[in-house]
């Protein structure tokens, strides 16, 4: 059978208590000796191996050696989570610092640990931390909105009028408006034949960056006019960050040290919810 050899079942510290099984729903069911693979829909989510208590099994795709033993649930008090998730903010105005690379990979090793589809992960990143570059990529940016407010999804955009005004600020003030004089470009791309897919899992995996970045120190702001211009398939910004031609742009954002320390919580728009 396909993926029989999957699983490795210690029987020394296997009870046969099933909770494997129970976890797995679908690839595995419990047999005489033990856990055993019964069909292969396995998506290698470690599930079967992280749940055991007794570290009796083991598993090709999610090796035992790989999961790290919680000694105990590491949930923060309601009111912990609720304020760390409130408190994050999208940040506009960065110091003028760079971000050491070692932080940026410690960013972004977090950021693979967010939920994707049937654990397709795939994403992989394009980091911008040269200044010149960054500059270049704001200018074309600039070019490509500018057009694209008069010919195009921009203009008929109810936040049209918020884009003029930043390609005006652009121009006539000298602001980098477009990537907020961030050190620091993050691009996650997907492969191009699975775009819907590697932009939902692009969502998760920035969020869980951006919700991590405050540890570092650092803030993040997602980068709309760049995700608009690149999904747009422009070719002057695709030339300049010269991907590969089997991988496409699924989002981005910007990332610094804030200037700025916020002192409250801000509200948003009321719940709604409907109950069936």
């Amino acid at each position: 059978m396909a993926g029989e050899n999957l699983i490795q079942v210690n029987q020394d510290k296997c009870t046969k208590c099933g909770l494997c099984v129970k976890v797995c729903r679908g690839t595995l069911g419990l047999g005489e000796q033990g856990p055993e693979i019964v069909h292969d829909f396995c998506i290698a989510c470690g599930h079967c191996v992280a749940v055991c208590p007794n570290g009796a099994l083991d598993h090709t795709r999610a090796p035992l050696k790989n999961q790290v033993l919680l000694e105990k649930s590491p949930v923060p008090d309601v009111e912990t989570a609720a304020r760390f998730l409130r408190s994050r903010r999208s940040v506009r105005t960065f110091q003028k610092k760079p971000i050491p690379r070692e932080n940026i990979r410690e960013l972004l090793d977090i950021a693979r640990f967010a939920p994707t589809a049937c654990n397709s992960q795939g994403i992989s990143y394009y980091v911008v931390d040269d200044l010149d570059t960054l500059k270049k990529i704001a200018a074309v940016i600039a070019d490509w909105a500018e057009e694209d407010l008069k010919h195009g999804s921009l203009g008929k955009s109810p936040w049209s009028q918020n884009t003029s005004n930043t390609i005006r600020c652009y121009h006539e003030n000298g602001e980098d408006t477009i990537l907020r004089d961030a050190p620091c470009l993050i691009i996650a791309t997907a492969d191009k034949n699975r775009f819907p897919l590697g932009r939902d899992n692009t969502h998760f995996a920035l969020t869980y960056a951006q919700l991590y970045a405050p540890t570092l120190g650092l803030g993040t702001c997602w980068s709309g006019l760049f995700e608009y211009c690149a999904t747009s398939g422009y070719e002057p910004l695709l030339k300049l960050l010269k991907l590969p031609e089997s991988r496409t742009i699924t989002g981005a954002f910007l990332v610094g040290y804030p200037v700025y320390t916020f002192k409250r919580l801000v509200d948003r728009d009321p719940l709604q919810i409907t109950w069936q």
